[in-house]
């Protein structure tokens, strides 16, 4: 009866791992941007392409640091559309994002509304140690905000 009950905790738990993957491994990822797209203009956004995979540790880590911290979670979902954009060894693909993998993952590309794309970040340049670092992480999306690609934002002198 234990193993019986063990297997069933096994494959709740195993269902709710792949129940909670970021990265939709079989959608067509032009249709992913263009409906991206599409809401973002409708709601005045940029685009946020977390560029990466289900399989990379520090895709999942950015995505938690992001998403458990109230500022810069209030900042992307206030100025951003996310997509979580599946790494495929496709040439298509890999030309649509300028061939970002180079940078290794996950790599971040922001495009304004119309598809245009405003910045290309390589996040291994916002790691702290085993994380990411807050003020760098933030630092880059407030810069790419609706607002500071406007000219609405400036540095004070």
């Amino acid at each position: 009866m234990r193993k019986v009950i063990l297997a069933c905790m096994l494959c709740l738990i195993m269902s709710n791992l792949n129940a909670q993957k970021l990265y939709d491994e079989k959608a067509n990822w032009k249709e992913q941007v263009e409906n991206s797209l599409k809401k973002a203009e409708k709601e005045n956004k940029h685009l946020l392409i977390q560029f990466g995979g289900n399989w990379c540790k520090w895709c999942i880590m950015f995505d938690r640091f992001v998403q458990s911290d109230n500022e810069l979670k209030q900042l992307v979902d206030s100025n951003f559309v996310i997509l979580h954009l599946d790494y495929k060894k496709q040439e298509d693909l890999l030309a649509f994002t300028d061939y970002a993998d180079r940078f290794g993952f996950p790599v971040l590309l922001i495009y304004d509304s119309n598809g245009k794309r405003l910045h290309t970040q390589s996040t291994d340049l916002l790691e702290q140690g085993e994380g990411y670092d807050k003020k760098k992480v933030y630092g880059v999306l407030r810069n790419w905000t609706p607002a500071a690609t406007s000219g609405k934002f400036r540095r004070s002198k």
